[in-house]
């Protein structure tokens, strides 16, 4: 037994020395990025040479002889996962006898036959994958055929195996092959060749053998266990997001991708999400945004593959939808009167959303839709044209552009220039409580002098209030006042354009008298004021549908005086 212990010993440290001699440089040239390790293999078939050391083993005190001649150790190895598989393993050891000229064995532990051993074992196999290097452990049971000293012929037994080894997977022909340096076995065998022989001791007796085995050869590896990209360590996953940015309603899209994982396809991902709709499919998601608020949501993948573990997360940004961009333009930008300008509106949304166009313009006939209309400008004086351009998606958000249209006017067209000329007056006898106030029925008459104004920019207008029979100038000035109040604040007249005036004892009316452009107004008979200086009460013009009778109210008269006016 002390000699066994020794050639196990022996034998450890040999396949010790031999793998840390090979993966010394192979560790220290490896590259981080590149290839480290073979796939992890289903089926191998190795084949080598090998040494058979029986220790300590004998009949009657002959021993069994080593052998070093021609021999075969060959096995069949089939893995169920990456470290555990099933392995059948066969050996042929062969000793030529040493025989003198008479054919008789010249030394004591001889056969004539020499010594032969035929083995067949199975059994399960573990290894464990470090890189390239493949180191594994067997432990094998099943019959051996043997002969032994004498005379005893080959004799089937039993025999049982344990033993490491190691082999280095080439970095060619997609890990195809592997070199296995060194396989070291122990092995306990039994062969009973009958009756033992005595004294002549020809044959018989129990073979008990014990024996160190070591062979080395080359292996073929075939299939793959795994998906592991070569290099990669623990089980892992990254995630992404496509797109990044988007809009309410429109779909995400979520990819994993795991790393590491055993077998060939990928555990499925446990998918979650800060917000939308998830519609998972094995290693991707599908996220609805529909009636997201806009924000950064997070989605996490989880991969789960026995107790191991791991997770990503991957970001989206859902945008608020934005108004459309507009641009707007003439062409052309000045046109004579009675000419014809093209208004195009060129507009983007950002959120690609429908878009609706429309116009507006003060003066001229604008005439078809979408992004292109036509402005007419036939009987315009106005010197420009302001065009509204607007757009307005679906969801309502809308932008407004203007542009301008230039009308120029040939001076053959232009009216003879006149002299001021008289429009409608004001009665202010209907209401006899508020003998001031501009009534519902004077209206008509004002929004045609607004009309009149705004069809010729260039003139202004003069307004006389007179005052009739008991009453004082300021009367008048009040009831002008009240007529350009109502001109500028409902039509929308530039005051600078009204001058205000009080006239004669002549009855409770207003005069209104337009100045064409290059026209002077003078009477004698009227008196320029300062409004500010006027004290006014009461209403100064019906709203909108009140008749003067409608409602009673009592009303405290007006002073007769609050200015103090030159009389005319």
């Amino acid at each position: 037994m002390p000699c066994l212990l020794t050639e196990i010993r022996r034998a450890a440290a040999i396949l010790a020395a031999l793998a840390a001699s090979l993966a010394a440089p192979a560790l220290a040239q490896a590259n981080p990025s590149g290839p480290t390790r073979g796939d992890d293999s289903k089926l191998e078939i190795y084949g080598g040479y090998g040494f058979w050391d029986p220790i300590d083993s004998d009949i009657y005190g002959r021993q069994y002889p080593k052998i070093y001649s021609p021999n075969v150790t060959a096995s069949v190895t089939y893995y169920f996962s990456r470290h555990f598989g099933i392995q059948a393993e066969g050996q042929y050891f062969a000793l030529a006898p040493t025989l003198n000229s008479a054919g008789a064995c010249n030394a004591v532990p001889c056969s004539p036959a020499g010594q032969k051993v035929y083995s067949g074992e199975a059994g399960p196999v573990f290894r464990y994958p470090i890189g390239r290097f493949i180191p594994y452990a067997h432990a094998l049971g099943g019959g051996e055929r043997m002969n032994g000293p004498y005379l005893n012929p080959l004799t089937w037994g039993w025999g049982v195996t344990g033993g490491i080894g190691v082999d280095y997977v080439f970095p060619y022909f997609n890990n195809l092959v592997a070199v296995r340096p060194i396989q070291a076995d122990y092995e306990y065998s039994q062969a009973s060749y009958g009756p033992l022989q005595l004294p002549f001791v020809t044959n018989g007796g129990l073979g008990v053998v014990n024996t160190v085995k070591l062979s080395g050869g080359l292996v073929l590896r075939f299939g793959s266990q795994d998906t592991i990209p070569i290099g990669h360590g623990s089980l892992d996953v990254s995630c992404s997001a496509e797109p990044a940015s988007v809009y309410p309603g429109d779909p995400v899209q979520v990819t994993a991708n795991p790393m590491n994982f055993r077998g060939k396809k990928s555990p499925p991902i446990t998918w979650t999400s800060t917000g939308g709709g998830i519609t998972p499919s094995d290693t991707s998601a599908s996220i609805s945004t529909t009636n997201l608020a806009p924000g950064e949501y997070t989605v996490t993948g989880v991969l789960k593959q026995g107790k191991k573990i791991a997770d990503c997360d991957a970001s989206f940004t859902v945008k608020a939808f934005e108004p459309p961009i507009l641009t707007c333009t003439a062409d052309p930008s000045t046109v004579p009167s009675g000419g014809v300008s093209t208004i195009t509106a060129s507009a983007l949304s950002p959120s690609n959303r429908p878009l609706v166009y429309s116009y507006f313009s003060d003066f001229g006939q604008i005439t078809g839709n979408g992004s292109k209309v036509e402005l007419a400008t036939a009987g315009i004086t106005a010197p420009t044209i302001n065009v509204k351009c607007t757009v307005t998606d679906d969801l309502g958000k809308s932008t407004t552009v203007n542009t301008q249209v230039a009308v120029t006017v040939p001076k053959s067209s232009l009216p003879p220039l006149s002299d001021t000329s008289a429009l409608c007056g004001v009665d202010f006898n209907r209401d006899i409580r508020r003998p001031v106030r501009v009534d519902n029925e004077a209206k008509a008459c004002l929004d045609d002098i607004a009309m009149t104004l705004q069809r010729q920019p260039d003139a202004k207008l003069v307004i006389i209030g007179n005052y009739g029979p008991g009453e004082r100038p300021h009367q008048g000035a009040e009831r002008s006042l009240n007529v350009r109040q109502y001109l500028t604040d409902e039509k929308g007249i530039d005051p600078t354009r009204i001058e205000v005036r009080f006239g004669e004892a002549s009855g409770r009316t207003v005069d209104d008298v337009l100045v064409p452009a290059g026209a002077t107004y003078s009477n004698d008979k009227t008196t320029a004021f300062d409004p500010a200086k006027v004290k006014r009460a009461g209403q100064p013009y019906g709203k909108p549908g009140q008749h003067p009778m409608t409602r009673r109210r009592r009303h405290r008269r007006p002073p007769t005086s609050q200015v103090q006016v030159p009389q005319p």
